[in-house]
């Protein structure tokens, strides 16, 4: 006798699983994960091995004791979470904080929602957020980033692009006063500049985006209307008053724009299902984040812009339904 199984849908299979995707991720960060080591050293290499120790162990253990439920460390979905969580911190954060970012991450964002596939936030910002929140000093002394290359030396704490304009814009310095002390194009490609250990270098970033890209685990949509977002308005602002705002070069390379752009915006779990959702969504996180750069208390809005547009993801998903199979263009189909 034949016996049939029943599940939801959908029911087209493919090549495609949550491991693979997963651990798809894990590579393209590769390339930044390697430009925080070479920048910051030792330290960087002891916030990547605390956040995903901690992040594992923690979901092992919600898992086994609290939920009883299968085990899915091996699944890459925690260790995804423990990098990005990593590299959104400063490289000099206490070993203890870091556990504490692991447990939020895992514990409050993922695990009370029911695991991979139910969490509404993205579980690394919501950790990063609650630490800047919780600790702001230990968050925001951000070590100046110097290569391996150039031997140990003293750490030397300063502050992010961002910072820099929004305390000198404050202080009623132009940005031609302001420029001496930010970095170069050329530096913030590379990754010489101040910030967390995934904000040193657009490039490596860039490369892991291509990289995603190519292999399509993600799309297009959310980083091109984002970044796009971000360099329309910020160019009206600066085309108005260059003296009074940075250019979109500046917005494009420094602080959390690329990493957000292209690891945090495009989580599947926490976006749109629709391209059209899609751009809605990278267009809403981008003009959040220029608006809150250019006005909010802090001088960085990314990680604020994503979280506040995941809550808005059911309606937009309800917004931009697909049309259902065999069903006519402006057919309402009722029970």
């Amino acid at each position: 006798m034949n016996k049939f199984t029943i599940s939801g849908s959908p029911h087209i299979q493919g090549d495609e699983s949550t491991k693979k995707i997963m651990y798809g991720v894990v590579i393209a960060m590769v390339p930044t994960m390697l430009f925080s080591i070479y920048f910051f050293g030792l330290d960087a290499i002891r916030v990547f091995l605390i956040a995903i120790v901690a992040s594992l162990f923690f979901e092992w253990v919600i898992q086994k004791y609290l939920i009883k439920g299968s085990l899915t460390i091996t699944d890459g979905s925690a260790l995804v979470t423990a990098i990005l969580l990593a590299l959104n911190l400063p490289s000099n954060l206490p070993s203890w904080i870091i556990i504490i970012g692991a447990l939020v991450a895992i514990g409050m964002a993922k695990m009370s929602f029911g695991g991979l596939g139910k969490n509404v936030f993205n579980p690394a910002l919501v950790a990063r957020v609650f630490l800047l929140v919780s600790f702001p000093v230990q968050m925001t002394s951000w070590p100046k980033p110097s290569p391996i290359t150039d031997g140990l030396a003293d750490v030397i704490t300063g502050p992010t692009p961002l910072g820099i304009v929004k305390e000198g814009l404050g202080a009623n310095k132009t940005m031609s006063e302001l420029v001496p002390e930010l970095p170069s194009y050329t530096q913030g490609l590379m990754g010489e500049m101040g910030g967390s250990m995934g904000e040193v270098s657009a490039l490596a970033l860039l490369l892991g985006g291509v990289y995603m890209l190519w292999k399509k685990i993600i799309t297009w949509h959310i980083p091109v209307s984002m970044l796009l977002t971000v360099a329309i308005f910020s160019g009206i602002f600066w085309g108005v008053d260059p003296e009074h705002y940075a250019d979109p070069i500046f917005h494009m390379l420094t602080g959390g724009m690329l990493l957000g752009a292209i690891f945090m915006a495009t989580d599947m779990v926490t976006s749109p299902m629709t391209k059209g959702g899609q751009l809605i969504f990278g267009f809403g996180v981008g003009l959040l984040t220029i608006l809150i750069r250019m006005w909010g208390a802090y001088p960085e809005g990314v990680s604020f812009a994503i979280l506040i547009m995941n809550a808005t993801v059911p309606l937009i998903n309800r917004g931009f339904k697909p049309r259902r199979f065999g069903a006519k263009p402006g057919v309402v189909l009722t029970k």
